[in-house]
């Protein structure tokens, strides 16, 4: 994984799209730290929804880069700045 430090974000809303959550990780985030997050990471089975948007083969929502991995649960989401963008 290529970020350092992150913040975990907990939705379990069903009725909300996944793309609006992350954004209100992502606006939250921001407030917190001051920094704007450009990568989260979710629970692939999450991906199913399709309410994000595919740029170059890269899930987006928004600005934030989305990947996928099976160590952060569902209705979690990692969020941060990418470790190898500075």
């Amino acid at each position: 994984m290529a970020m350092d430090i992150g913040m975990l974000w907990f939705d379990n809303d069903p009725k909300t799209e996944i793309s609006v959550k992350i954004q209100r990780a992502a606006a939250y985030y921001h407030q917190k730290y001051g920094v704007t997050p450009n990568l989260c990471f979710v629970h692939p089975s999450m991906i199913r929804n399709g309410s994000l948007k595919a740029q170059d083969e890269t899930l987006k929502s928004g600005d934030v880069e989305v990947r996928t991995s099976r160590s952060v649960l569902p209705n979690h989401f990692w969020i941060g700045v990418n470790g190898s963008v500075r």
